[in-house]
């Protein structure tokens, strides 16, 4: 799925609608499914973040692709429009991130409760005080790209929680899930998935 920016993947303690409720009512309706309708959740994406969602239909998908996910062979690609120029244009950010209650901070290598992060990424083009930049996710700590271009001086447009100057009217970020490539669970072939270019480009 496709999810907009602003729209919870998962129900929470707001009671708003979530990509879920909506993939099940979609389901239902369509499949003409009579009782619960069964979706398995492969992976999420922050509330403000928008882009590609997995879901799968069935237990034995939703199994196999897990289990793809922890061995990091789905290839996860982002785009985020950042303030300022990342320098060099291209590289890689290497982190230790420690989860927390509301967010995630850096840390050092020697805590224990931290977790190796690690990211690519490439400078689409600059322009002003902004850059667009794709990134290939190694790893998928919380928050994690947020985190590691914050610290590298360059944090999402509109993400005020890691160090943009001002928040969005919609109180979304410039960051996209862009595109997956992952291996289908019964079929032996790979299948990338691709959003367009968002609205804000």
């Amino acid at each position: 799925m496709n999810k907009p920016a602003g729209i919870l993947v998962q129900g929470d303690i707001s009671g708003d609608i979530s990509l879920m409720d909506v993939i099940k009512q979609y389901i239902k309706k369509t499949h003409k499914k009579p009782g619960n309708v069964f979706l398995g959740l492969i992976h999420r994406l922050d509330r403000p973040v928008s882009g590609i969602v997995l879901f799968a239909k069935t237990s034995k998908g939703a199994s196999r692709i897990g289990e793809q996910l922890r061995s990091r062979s789905i290839r996860k690609m982002y785009w985020a429009l950042v303030h300022g120029k990342m320098n060099p244009p291209t590289g890689t950010l290497t982190s230790y991130i420690k989860k927390e209650s509301k967010g995630s901070r850096l840390t050092e290598k020697e805590d224990k409760t931290a977790q190796k992060a690690i990211l690519t990424y490439h400078t689409l083009y600059d322009k002003e005080n902004v850059s667009l930049l794709e990134i290939d996710l190694k790893t998928g700590r919380k928050h994690q790209i947020r985190v590691q271009l914050a610290e590298a001086g360059c944090p999402v447009v509109g993400d005020v929680k890691y160090g943009s100057s001002r928040a969005l009217k919609d109180k979304t970020i410039r960051l996209m899930a862009k595109s997956l490539t992952f291996k289908h669970p019964t079929r032996n072939e790979m299948i990338t998935v691709e959003t367009p270019s968002p609205e804000w480009l």
